[in-house]
This record gives structure tokens, sequence and C-alpha cells, in this order.
């Protein structure tokens, strides 16, 4: 079963032979461990995600979670999953060992996860977000509040979430309304209502630890006004027990498309129905300096976002590898070239037209995996590198990949979801097998943790020209590098490869400089999705080229995949650029002049 989850034989290569993560352990953060270590803990995911979370993918999907006004019920093979998970201590796998972390390379960790995303994706959610909520407070948090709600985290006795939007105020977190008013024991009482919150209440954990966005008396308007409060569900008691219960309760959850093994919750903070300390008011302690929430909580959610790609790609992965069991194991059809029906039938697999969606798949997962693994490795160079100027470096070229590694999954990983369908044909459109189910999860990807738009705006808006473009020179020096090295193999079609990204490289930058050249933000961000997309796939073409460079002189039919799918993309997929980028240099304002009455 669980080479239908992920490819064990694809790790090893993105870990080993092209990103050679073993050459991290000669780092002081990262001594203590070995090409053993990291492949015990690799084995040690699969065996998890395999006999725990998969089991209950299916179950979890078409048994949600209910709320009886009181409680959230919830499959208890969600727990035990999430028990055996926190047991292994994975939760602080990869966190620092002053908090009690075992420090392993972000790299690793996020291949140990897609084992996790690819085999329950929603019951994995509520260790992702415990996980995100821990590492913003090892970073922000003082010594108390991280003894009180950081180490019963990685110990898997309290679940974390963030509570950010609310229902008027959705991704525009410059409206929210919840109020933090301060008492003299140098609390905060909470009050306000939150929305489209995961995992906000359940009977998984002792506690929850809620981190929630609110304003203080007098604070500046807009984002610059916004604070950052633990807010849990039950207040800690002085013997390292959970005390009375808090003064936040559900009006509701949300039913979704998919995904729907996480409980997803409208809270309700200070209403009364509970009275902690005998008035009313969720109990909250701040989180370092007021005011300065927004940009303590984009620590969790930049990491939230290489998390929603990984998940992204692990769903599109194991679709992708469920389709391609199918197609060589379901008869139907002749070759094309047979004569009536006296020739037998063949494995779907061998029609070209699935082959061409099989090898578009592949192409989506592969190379989406690799993007992931990559981000990782910048994410352990912040951490382990000794010289600032590395430390700055992997900073740049992270700031301008995490919307790409966000939203590229989401966009093509779904793409490869529906494609899997499609190979399964009419059963495919049942719930009799699962490409249906991992098309609804993936779904979500696009929406939350910063829309698809929002991302572009992001990449467009702020990060291509911040500090007069040093990130995407960076990016571009780094992609330059991957060219040199395809040149230097002397294979010719790698050097063809290599002159199409250069070419594509070029019209990102001549592209990114025609829609600024006036520097009016209107014009140049209206059609900023259709950049996303196109720097994305140069991106994408990049991480195939590098791929196909490692996979150079070896033989053996995994490396002939790798060069196939590398093949494809430069073929069917980096001319997709073309288009984008001539539309965007036509600075059309079609979408930007239109006239809401006309829609």
């Amino acid at each position: 079963m669980d080479s239908l989850i992920m490819s064990a034989r694809d790790i090893e290569f993105l870990l080993y032979e092209w990103l050679d993560v073993t050459g991290l352990t000669a780092r002081e953060r990262y001594r203590e461990h070995s090409r053993d270590t990291f492949d015990q803990v690799l084995s040690l995911s699969r065996e998890l995600a395999t006999e725990y979370f998969a089991p209950h993918n299916r179950d979890s999907d078409l048994h949600e979670p209910t709320f009886d006004g009181e409680k959230v019920h919830i499959l208890p093979a969600v727990k035990q999953a999430l028990d055996a998970f926190g047991a292994a201590g994975l939760v602080s796998a990869a966190m620092d060992e002053r908090v009690g972390g075992m420090q392993l390379p972000y790299t690793v960790f996020s291949a140990c996860m897609a084992w996790f995303y690819a085999a329950n994706v929603a019951t994995t959610s509520y260790s992702m977000l415990t996980m995100g909520n821990a590492n913003l407070l090892a970073a922000h948090a003082d010594d108390d509040q991280i003894d009180r709600f950081v180490r019963p985290m990685l110990a898997g006795r309290y679940f974390g979430t963030m509570a950010l939007s609310e229902p008027q105020a959705g991704s525009s977190l410059a409206d929210i309304t919840t109020r933090a008013v301060p008492q003299d024991d140098g609390t905060y009482r909470l009050f306000g209502r939150k929305m489209w919150i995961s995992g906000g209440d359940h009977e998984l954990s002792e506690n929850i630890v809620h981190l929630v966005l609110a304003r203080i008396p007098d604070a500046p308007p807009g984002t610059r006004g916004i604070s950052l409060f633990i807010v849990p569900k039950f207040l800690p008691a002085a013997d390292d027990s959970v005390g009375a219960r808090n003064d936040i309760v559900l009006a509701g959850i949300n039913h979704k498309m998919g995904w729907r093994g996480t409980v997803n919750t409208a809270p309700v903070l200070g209403d009364g129905a509970f009275t902690p300390g005998g008035q009313p008011g969720a109990v909250g302690y701040l989180v370092g300096e007021p005011n300065r929430g927004l940009s303590y909580m984009f620590h969790m959610m930049n990491e939230a976002r290489l998390g929603v790609g990984l998940a992204a790609t692990a769903l599109g992965y194991t679709g992708y590898l469920k389709a391609l069991d199918y197609a060589r194991n379901r008869p139907q059809g002749r070759p094309a070239t047979a004569r009536g029906q006296s020739t037998a039938q063949i494995a779907i697999v061998r029609h070209p037209d699935v082959r061409r969606m099989l090898l578009a798949q592949k192409a989506y997962a592969e190379g989406a995996l690799a993007l992931q693994l990559y981000c990782g490795t910048l994410v352990d160079e912040q951490r382990s590198a000794t010289a600032e100027s590395d430390v700055r470096r992997a900073t740049t070229l992270l700031r301008v990949l995490t919307p790409i590694a966000k939203s590229w999954p989401s966009q093509w990983c779904l793409a490869a979801n529906d494609l899997a369908i499609q190979v399964h044909g009419g059963a495919g459109y049942t719930r009799d097998f699962d490409v249906e189910q991992h098309y609804r999860d993936n779904r979500l990807n696009p929406i939350h943790e910063g829309t698809h738009g929002i991302q572009s705006l992001d990449l467009l808006g702020r990060a291509v020209t911040a500090d007069s473009g040093a990130a995407l020179t960076l990016l571009l020096e780094t992609i330059g590098a991957t060219v040199a090295a395809a040149r230097a193999t002397a294979d010719g079609e790698l050097g063809d490869y290599a002159d199409a990204l250069q070419q594509s490289a070029g019209r990102v930058v001549a592209t990114t400089g025609l829609l600024w050249k006036d520097l009016d933000p209107a014009p140049a961000l209206a059609n900023s999705a259709a950049y996303l997309e196109a720097f994305g796939h140069v991106v994408l073409a990049w991480i195939w080229l590098e791929q196909a460079v490692a996979a150079h002189g070896r033989t053996g039919s995994f490396y002939d995949g790798k060069r196939a799918a590398t093949r494809y993309f430069f073929r069917w997929e980096l001319p997709r650029t073309t288009p984008l980028f001539d539309l965007l240099d036509s600075l059309d304002r079609t979408t930007l002049d239109l006239d809401d009455d006309c829609l």
C-alpha cells in the first residue's frame, strides 16, 4: 500500500543524489545526525503513515466531525494516529534542542511529512498547525509561555491553532475587530468572533492553544495595530495540569467540500458562556510587544505556506501513483494500428494519450516535491550556516520562492488530481476510488494560507521589487548556474533545455521591468495571477533541469523517467509561458477597466 502513497525511491534521489543532505551533518546544528538517522526517521514516517494515517482517510471523509452544541466529535482513529505521531517525537523533530527538539534538518523533515500528507492530509493538519504554533512561540514568546504552552505541545499533550480570519474580514486582516482588554494582572480579556479556524475545538488533546490576532485599546488602525495573544481552551493550572474552561466556544462548524476530517470552526471569544475568574472574556496572554502581532504571525504563516504547498504536492503525488497503478492494471482497447477484434486488449497505460496524462502528473508532482525539498535546504541554510552572507542568501531566495512553493503545487498538483480522475475514466468519478477525494481535498490549497491571488500580489508587488530587485537577481543567478551545469554535461538535449530556460528567465526580467516602468501599481498588479503562473513555470523548469543534471550519466528506468519528465516539461509546459508573458507585456486593462455592471 505504501507504494501508492509516496515514492521512497524519488525521495532518496532528491535528498541524497541531488541535494546531498548528508553534507549538513558537518554543521554544528546537525552534527548528531547521519545518513542512518535520516533513513530511520524516513522509514518511521513511512511506517506510521501507512499503518495509522492511510487506513482511515476515506472513513474520515465520509464521517466528518460533528458538533452537538457542546463538543466536537471526531473518529477515534484520528486520535490514535495523532497519538502515534506524537509518541514518535515527530512534533518536535525539526525544532531546537533548547525546547526539546531533535534538530532534524528541515529538508529531511519535509520529506517525512510528505508521507503523512499523502496518506491523510486531514488528520496530519492537526499536527501541522501544532508544529507551526510551537515554532512561532519558540521564536517570540517568553520563557514562561514556552514552558506552559510549547513544551506540552511538543509532548503531544496540547494541540495548536492559528485564529486570524473573522466573518467580516476574511483575508483582509486590517479589518479584524476582535478586542483585547488589558487586566490588572497582566493578562487580557478578548471579545470577538473568528471564522475558518481549523482544529478550533475537539477532544483530541488535553488542551488547545489558540494564537489569536486582536486589537488592544488605542491601537493604530490597519495591520499596524494588531497584537498576538495565546488564548488556551483551558487555563493552565499551577501543577502543569489544565484548569478552568476559558471563555471561548463555537458558534458552529463549517462543512467543507474536502479535507473534511479536519474540523473547521467559527469560534466566539468572550460571550460569557464561561467566566474564568468570575467575569466574561477569554483570557489571553500577550506574545511579545503590542501591535507587532502580524509580524509574529508571519512566522507561522510562512511556515504554513510551505506546509500547504507540501500538502498539495503530496495529494498530487499519491493521485498520480494510484492513476499509474490503475493504468497498468486496467485492460481496455487495442493499439491504434490493430485490425478488428483479433488483437487482445491492452493495458490503458499503453495508449499514448493516457501516457500523456500520466507524464503530466509525474512532471507536476515530482517537480513540486523537488521544489519543496529545495526550499527545505534554504530553511536549513538559515538555521545552520555560519557565514552571515549565506544566511542572507538563503533568506532572500526563500522570500521569492515561498509564493511559488505555496501556489504552484496548489494549482498544478490539483491539475494532476484532475488528470488522475480522467485516467480512471468513469470509475474515477465514483467514490470507489481515492482519486476523487484527493481532488476535493486538494481544492482547498489554492484558497487557504493566502489565496492564489494574494500570493501573486506578494510575488509581483513585494518579493521581486524589494531591495531594488535583489531576490529576483539572486534567483536568476542561481538559475544561471544550473544553465551552465547543464551545458557542461555536453549533452545536446540538456543544452537545448538550458537555452530554453535562459530565454524564459530573460522574459521574466523583461516583463517585470515593463510592468513596473511607470511605478503605477494598478496596471502592474492587475494581471498578477498570470505573472505568478508564468514565473512558477520558469522556476519549475529550472527545478527539472536541476534533476536532469543530477540524473545525467545514470542508467535505469528511474533515471529514464526523470529524463522523460524533463523532456515533457520543456516541450509541453514551459512553452505555456510565452502567451502569458505576451499578455503581461501588453499591460492589458481588461479586468482593471471592467464595469461591475458588465459581469
